[in-house]
């Protein structure tokens, strides 16, 4: 993740020791010698006040006192030279460090000469601090107090500052070795001690997403009492309510929608049932009412007629009655009402028998029929309803034959599902209408399906069969005539619950 906790943890703890040690280089680069100098003015001063002291006083004399002013000088780095005035020109030497005799009596001369003047600084009025090379050596520098004493004498205190340039350097080179192994160190302690902040909280929004999706047995399982775990345990708690809660509102929910569902259904019914039955008996109603009337006032006198009239009457009785039929068959599918009798079946012996009884159908229409298919092919389904799907997919490739007047059927077992195809020479469906195909009452030639008495709901009830059947059913077209197929089970199957066994 790359906005982590734990990565922000590890570069805001990285950043600051960084920061930190930055910080520390700079300031002991820019500002260590000013410090230095200011420091080493104070133990001036100091040992300028021992010295004056112990002159004012004659205790100089003393052998304690020397040793007092030597270890001084010689714990703050201090060289030092002081001499009496003896007269005019007469110089006498009183104190000085025996190291450093001879350099610095040559620069107290040129002090004194004002030969040998380096950079003033700052001093009072007793003194002045100067930083100055050495005669000899130039590149060394040094912190010098020069003045006077109480008493009139001359004094001169020195302190090399090289040893702080050194100092600086060595010590921005210890924190760089330092800084490594803290920032090194730092990250790996951040990046261990963040697991116990980010995997518990990591934890936490993997349970969360699960709950989102209704995983109600996702549980945190983090044993820590501090806010994290308090809060895991919440989780749980809320969990657990939820789950009994939407498992409640699931059921009143699931119960209402289904009686509100299977309301709506018995009602849109009735209304489609009674429109569609009112619609489609129009026609033969007229038909029959017209004939009828007819015969009631003689308009045929002869024989011949009168049995014309009475055979358009029984034909359009027979329709209607066939009409009447495949609605409360199909209402019945629609509604649920009937139930599937799963068994197994020889799907070739089926379609063998229902191409025998329309044999006088297929000499009608003049047409040829392909049955292609291999030895028996066994499928799991209702064998009535799946008839009913054949010989509507059969009778509808009777009706619109055309051209080369040729139906062809196959079985194509697929795997566990074997697929039934009948194709039927002649024009292809529009492609607006093949959406509009499965429709009660639809229509794509009007005036052809009632040529033949057709009226729409032979495709509406396959669709009915084969959406009990949850199988997959369609149509294609071809360029030169139009294929209708449907797929059933060649395996166990389930049905509402039940294994087919147990249908």
């Amino acid at each position: 993740m790359a906005n982590s906790i734990k990565r922000q943890l590890v570069v805001v703890f990285v950043g600051l020791i960084a920061m930190l040690l930055s910080v520390v280089f700079i300031v002991n680069s820019i500002f260590l010698g000013d410090y230095y100098i200011i420091h080493k003015k104070s133990d001036m001063i100091e040992m300028y006040r021992m010295i004056d002291a112990a002159i004012t006083t004659g205790n100089v004399v003393e052998e304690e006192q020397q040793k007092e002013i030597a270890w001084r000088s010689e714990s703050a780095n201090i060289s030092m030279i002081v001499v009496a005035r003896d007269g005019e020109h007469n110089l006498q030497l009183v104190l000085y460090t025996e190291q450093f005799r001879e350099v610095l009596s040559t620069e107290l001369f040129g002090y004194i000469t004002g030969q040998n003047m380096g950079e003033e600084l700052d001093g009072e009025d007793n003194y002045t601090f100067y930083k100055s090379g050495e005669p000899l050596n130039r590149g060394t520098l040094y912190l010098e107090m020069f003045g006077t004493l109480s008493d009139g004498a001359l004094f001169l205190l020195r302190s090399p500052l090289e040893s702080i340039r050194d100092s600086a350097a060595l010590a921005n080179k210890f924190l760089a070795y330092v800084g490594i192994a803290a920032l090194v160190f730092g990250a790996w302690f951040v990046w261990f001690f963040s697991q116990k902040i980010t995997n518990p909280l990591l934890e936490l929004a993997v349970l969360s997403k699960r709950m989102a999706n209704l995983d109600f047995d996702a549980r945190y399982t983090g044993s820590g009492k501090d806010e994290i775990g308090i809060l895991g345990e919440s989780f749980n708690i809320m969990s657990q309510k939820l789950e009994t809660t939407i498992s409640e509102l699931k059921k009143a929910n699931h119960q209402l929608q289904k009686d509100i569902e299977q309301k709506e259904k018995i009602e849109n019914m009735r209304t489609e049932f009674l429109g569609n039955v009112s619609h489609e008996l129009k026609t033969p109603i007229a038909l029959i009412q017209g004939y009828a009337e007819g015969l009631k006032e003689g308009i045929s006198e002869d024989a011949e007629s009168r049995e014309f009239y009475c055979d358009v009457i029984m034909d359009e009785a027979n329709k209607m009655n066939h009409m009447v039929k495949n609605l409360l068959t199909l209402n019945q599918l629609e509604f649920g009402s009937e139930q599937l009798e799963v068994e197994r079946f020889d799907v070739i012996r089926l379609i063998r028998g229902v191409i025998a009884s329309c044999e006088i159908l297929i000499q009608q229409a003049e047409a040829s029929v392909d049955f292609i298919a291999g030895e028996a092919v066994y499928v799991w389904a209702d064998e009535f309803k799946a008839e009913q799907v054949f010989r509507n997919y059969l009778t509808n490739a009777i009706h619109h034959v055309a051209r080369e007047k040729r139906i062809e059927i196959r079985v194509i077992p697929k795997g566990d599902i074997v697929r039934i195809t009948v194709f039927n020479s002649g024009a292809p469906i529009p492609e607006e209408d093949i959406g509009k195909l499965w429709d009660k009452f639809y229509k794509v030639d009007k005036a052809h399906t009632r040529e033949y008495g057709g009226n729409g709901i032979g495709l509406s009830i396959v669709k009915a069969i084969m959406e009990s059947f949850h199988q997959k059913y369609g149509v294609c077209n071809y360029d030169n005539g139009v294929e209708f197929w449907f797929e059933l089970d060649s395996k166990d199957v389930t049905i509402h619950g039940l294994t087919d066994r147990e249908l």
